[in-house]
């Protein structure tokens, strides 16, 4: 890992974990340490965390304000993964149509109702091998096992799990 990478991983390696130990800041905090990171990651001349960057679609199903979601968005793009933002309420096909289209390292996705597992579970079941579901919601607060009856890979209870999940993505990547 050249120093660019390095001194970039380190400061959101940081970020993750200062908010997973002392918790999360408010949501003007979250944006201004989202466009610090893009800030930094451009200064630093690089694409990201990763020498090749990822593909996440993002959508909501049942999440009409998509509050949560917008923040993954920002740290998303901030650490460098394109980004294909389906948008808010999407049905079931058009998620599973444009990871078909796309061929996605990662779904991304708010669930806030239980009422969704059927729509959830029928689309881990149509992705593309190689697209992992990275979700967040109350639904996978509330019920652990949610994420494992749906086929979703990881449930992030907020985005500084979400950080911590992508930074050991691009770690274990050659």
């Amino acid at each position: 890992m050249n120093d660019g990478y390095k001194i970039f991983h380190d400061a959101v390696g940081e970020t993750a974990d200062g908010w997973l130990k002392n918790g999360l800041p408010s949501r003007q905090v979250l944006e201004e340490s989202a466009a610090r990171l893009l800030h930094l990651r451009q200064e630093l001349k690089i694409p990201g965390l990763w020498e090749h960057p990822p593909c996440m679609v993002t959508a909501t199903l049942d999440d009409g304000l998509g509050q949560g979601l917008g923040i993954i968005e920002k740290f998303a793009a901030a650490i460098g993964i394109r980004l294909i933002s389906l948008g808010l309420l999407q049905p079931a096909a058009a998620i599973v149509d444009a990871c078909r289209d796309e061929k996605p390292d990662f779904l991304g996705m708010t669930i806030l109702q239980f009422d969704t597992e059927e729509e959830l579970t029928a689309i881990a079941g149509q992705l593309p091998k190689k697209t992992r579901i990275v979700a967040g919601g109350p639904a996978f607060t509330g019920d652990p096992d949610f994420a494992d009856r749906t086929g979703t890979h990881y449930a992030a209870r907020n985005v500084a799990a979400f950080l911590r999940f992508m930074l050991d993505d691009a770690a274990s990547r050659p």
